[in-house]
């Protein structure tokens, strides 16, 4: 029995277990947790031919992922690891907020799998661990500006690469609610002009990419101008006409790519606009959207976002009024695979990036059952308490009986050797012998004794036993009942598996029932329908229904072993008495009575 129980438990364990997302050593022992974050760019995931070259990917933390326990509160012992195990990932946190459940890191990466999978690991769990996290060395050195808009309100935007360009004049305020955490509110009236540094001036002829993420309070009546750069008679305008993006490059000859179908208000849209000899080309959501057939002007003024300032004889292009976010320049043309990866991953739906559950240094994650443990409600926990409490009682009860039975059994097995060594003597087992001290714990014994007794107390005056024809049938009564005491003792304590049994899994489906209950109020309650919220709680729920079969299963097993077990025993102290009784019929000398000398 005991050896069931330690299965059981044995076999709970690796149900709990983390699933391997790969046989990679531990990078490194002084960070505790790890998880695995696949990139998928097969049709069931990113469904993408990958960018060559190195590609900033966006890592989304949520409490549908990630646990955040046992991590920094600033996420400042975060650390990523590529496929091999071995080799550390750049990274920049642009967000990291336990309290609220929420995490935003670009992660540097490259070589990624075409139409294929790759793992690479993030690592948490060391409070000694300095802070590592580096815009600079996370975007590559021809990224010249990146705005993630996550400063406080009514501060210069800052500049997260290694150029430092922070925005020199006006600022915006940074809202909630942005495609990467925190984004910049433009109210129609405002803009900021950026630095007029020599790492973002364009040569004559030269290359240039412009992105960001907007989002339309309401389509625009009047040309808007999202990004605006003039210098000496000549620019480069990014901007909305009638809520259709365009680009327009004025150089010798002014020119603005053929406008498409409008914006929707209210909704996040990716643009990128890339340049370089003989080609300016917009996109929009990563797909081609206009093309101007010129080359890009030679630019070193400072530029303006979300506005305009036009110089004499020029018509300013209106202010820009809704959202934007992370603003990136580059001084080379990216790759149109790579800006329609950019507008993939980045977008709140990419399913490019998988996340595996979260594994312990020492072992036993705590993953997937993890965050279904931490997801149990109050209710939950007492009902799983009051099972827990009736599995102990259980595994004692069947720990104790087993016990019992099987020393019973054992000395039973010792009398009756002894027994069938008497013979014809039957009544000459004696204290004497030792009997009483070395079958003690034997039922057969004390059925025995009973029967001796019995005898024994019809002796005459003179010191003979005298048995009577119908004395058989009172020694037998007397047997009978201790029999039946003996099976009461192996009886007891039974009914506490037969609770465990049939009560376990009713217990268990309560507990299911009020957590589903309380999931689906609180669903109800928040008006929002999301499976990331609504699968934690109702695997939470489940959680009782598994703890009262763990309760149930074991117990029902012990229960039958034993039932066995003790209808053996039973069935040899049947027979004993059977036996005991015939035997002494046998001494009868005549039909009346049996005359035994004392």
């Amino acid at each position: 029995m005991r050896y069931l129980i330690f299965a059981c438990l044995l076999c709970l364990s690796w149900l709990a277990r983390p699933a391997q997302a790969a046989d990679v050593a531990w990078w490194n022992d002084d960070w505790t947790y790890r998880k695995a974050i696949t990139i998928d760019t097969t049709p069931k995931g990113g469904a993408m031919t990958p960018a060559a070259g190195r590609v900033p990917l966006l890592v989304r933390l949520h409490s549908g992922n990630f646990q955040f326990d046992g991590v920094a509160k600033n996420g400042a012992d975060l650390r990523f690891i590529a496929a091999d195990g071995k080799t550390p990932l750049n990274y920049e946190v642009e967000t990291f907020d336990p309290v609220m459940g929420v995490g935003q890191i670009w992660v540097d990466t490259s070589d990624l799998p075409t139409n294929g999978q790759q793992a690479i690991w993030m690592y948490y769990g060391n409070s000694k661990a300095p802070v590592q996290s580096s815009g600079a060395a996370t975007f590559d050195a021809d990224y010249t500006l990146v705005y993630h808009f996550d400063e406080a309100a009514g501060t210069p935007s800052k500049d997260a690469t290694a150029y430092a360009n922070h925005a020199q004049k006006g600022s915006v305020r940074t809202v909630d609610g942005g495609i990467v955490g925190r984004a910049a509110r433009f109210d129609g009236t405002g803009s900021i002009e950026l630095p007029a540094s020599t790492s973002l001036n364009v040569t004559d002829g030269g290359s240039f990419t412009f992105s960001a993420w907007i989002k339309l309070d309401t389509l625009p009546t009047t040309p808007t101008a999202l990004y605006a750069r003039r210098h000496q008679g000549h620019a480069l305008l990014i901007g909305l006409d009638g809520g259709a993006p365009f680009v327009e490059v004025d150089g010798a000859q002014p020119q603005r790519s053929t406008a498409g179908e409008p914006l929707k208000a209210g909704q996040w849209t990716y643009l990128a606009v890339t340049g370089e000899a003989g080609h300016v080309r917009l996109y929009v959501n990563g797909r081609p959207y206009g093309e101007v057939a010129s080359s890009l002007p030679a630019l070193s003024s400072a530029a303006t976002l979300g506005g305009d300032v036009a110089g004499p004889g020029e018509t300013a292009l209106g202010n820009f009024n809704g959202e934007m976010d992370e603003l990136r320049l580059s001084r080379v043309a990216r790759p149109e695979a790579l800006i329609a990866m950019d507008a993939v991953t980045q977008g709140a739906e990419s399913r490019l990036l998988q996340y595996g559950e979260d594994e312990k240094k020492a072992g036993f994650g705590f993953g997937y059952f993890g965050i279904i443990v931490k997801s149990v409600t109050a209710d939950a926990w007492v009902v799983i308490g009051i099972l827990l409490v009736m599995a102990l009682i259980s595994w004692v009860v069947m720990w104790n009986k087993a016990r019992y039975v099987g020393t019973v059994t054992n000395a039973n097995d010792r009398f009756l050797d002894r027994f069938r060594g008497l013979g014809s003597d039957l009544l000459g087992m004696s204290d004497a012998q030792g009997s009483s001290k070395d079958f003690a714990d034997s039922s057969l014994y004390r059925l025995y004794e009973i029967g001796k007794k019995e005898v024994w107390r019809r002796r005459d005056s003179h010191g003979r036993v005298v048995i009577a024809s119908e004395s058989i049938a009172a020694i037998r009564a007397v047997m009978d009942s201790t029999l039946v005491r003996e099976n009461q003792k192996l009886s007891r304590s039974m009914v506490m598996l037969t609770i465990a049994i049939s009560g376990g899994p009713f217990l268990g489906l309560l507990g299911t029932v009020v957590g589903v209950m309380i999931t689906f109020a609180a669903i109800a309650a928040a008006g929002d329908v999301n499976v990331n919220a609504i699968a934690p709680g109702i695997a939470a729920a489940l959680l009782a229904t598994v703890a009262g079969l763990f309760v149930a299963i074991p117990a029902l097993f012990g229960y039958n072993y034993l039932l066995t077990r003790n209808k053996a025993v039973t069935a040899n102290m049947q027979v004993f008495v059977d036996e005991f009784v015939t035997r002494l019929a046998e001494l009868h000398r005549d039909i009346d009575q049996i005359t035994v000398t004392a």
